[in-house]
């Protein structure tokens, strides 16, 4: 398991669940999929835990369609439009992350993201957002061959960063985020603060730190510096 960076080059963020919370957004669209179907409301907290999950997965869970239904696909661009429609309107940063963001540019860390979220939807999030300081490298899946848990895409924010991945720290509330970041040889925190499943258990993901408040991250990036 790889050590804390000697030397912190960056810092690379999972976006939904991780970076900002937008399960709010998806709430709303899920529940609006489904009163188009003429089904009630669905447990919001069911909703949010599964939202990392991706869309095609929130698709799934609202409607109860099998993985091989032949409605999917259309089922899935119709969730697509709605989220196009409410994108970034309740969107916000997870508590502590613009102060530790700050911190990063006073102390010259990079930091980037790392999403299997398309970019088609990524860049008009991160507009709404506007972040500061920006990000200095932001990988969608339209961007490399093999998407997270591959390893792919934290290479190409270490290319596009001009750093090596044993400087980087790679925070997801995914199993698959922490497979990703120890495939690629960074040290990895797990987000329980995020989208998890009542099931999971982001303890057992084998991350080098698991952090329950985003608050946290601040002193267990920084304590190193």
């Amino acid at each position: 398991m790889s050590s804390f960076p000697k030397s912190l080059a960056a810092v690379l963020f999972d976006l939904d669940g991780t970076l900002i919370d937008t399960a709010e957004e998806f709430v709303v669209v899920v529940q609006e999929l489904r009163a188009e179907h003429g089904l009630g409301a669905m447990d919001a907290n069911l909703i949010r835990a599964n939202v990392s999950n991706g869309a095609r997965a929130l698709v799934r869970l609202s409607l109860g369609l099998a993985e091989d239904s032949p409605e999917l696909d259309a089922k899935w661009q119709r969730l697509l439009d709605l989220y196009s429609q409410v994108i970034g309107t309740s969107a916000t940063l997870y508590p502590g992350v613009e102060e530790l963001l700050l911190a990063f540019e006073r102390h010259g860390i990079a930091w980037g993201i790392s999403t299997n979220k398309p970019r088609a939807y990524t860049e008009p999030l991160l507009a709404k957002m506007q972040i500061h300081p920006t990000p200095g490298s932001v990988v969608c899946p339209d961007d490399v061959t093999d998407r997270k848990p591959h390893p792919e895409s934290l290479y190409r924010n270490c290319r596009e960063l001009d750093c090596a991945p044993s400087a980087c720290v790679y925070i997801g509330d995914h199993q698959r985020d922490i497979e990703a970041g120890r495939r690629a040889g960074m040290y990895t925190i797990a987000a329980a603060y995020g989208y998890i499943e009542a099931h999971d258990d982001p303890v057992d993901w084998g991350a080098n730190t698991t952090v329950s408040d985003s608050r946290d991250l601040y002193t267990v990036l920084l304590a190193h510096l």
